[in-house]
């Protein structure tokens, strides 16, 4: 072989190991932006839809919006803003922070709440032999 194909060999070769060091340092910023995207994406459609689904979105752009999720799917969300009374369809991949609350949530908690209170008095009515 001669010195030029030597040279070509060579530039080939650290072409290619600069091009899969690049795709490499790539891939864990590109994994960690789907893993949050995936992260927004299950909690919006886990609050559901409706006046009860509210939310707090900060954009990337800085953004804010609030109000509630007026319908969700695979790409993205809209929300009803409380102020304005204006719609926005928001992608998932465009969120940088969301807060949400979601009422049944708190009725859950509240009819726990009522449940055990109501047990405890039955309990301690019957069992204790004091009447109320």
């Amino acid at each position: 072989m001669n010195q030029k194909s030597h040279a070509d060999y060579i530039a080939c070769a650290l072409i290619l190991c600069l091009s899969f060091v690049s795709i490499a340092a790539a891939s864990p910023r590109t994994e960690k932006r789907r893993e949050s995207v995936e992260k927004v994406k299950t909690g919006i459609l886990s609050l559901g839809v409706g006046p009860a689904a509210r939310v707090e979105v900060t954009l990337r752009d800085k953004t804010r919006l609030a109000g509630f999720i007026a319908a969700a799917n695979d790409d993205s969300f809209v929300v009803n803003e409380s102020k304005s009374g204006a719609s926005r369809t928001v992608a998932y991949a465009d969120v940088a922070k969301v807060k949400g609350n979601n009422w049944s949530t708190k009725k859950t908690i509240a009819i726990t709440a009522i449940i055990v209170g109501a047990l405890a008095i039955i309990y301690f009515a019957f069992f204790h032999g004091k009447h109320l």
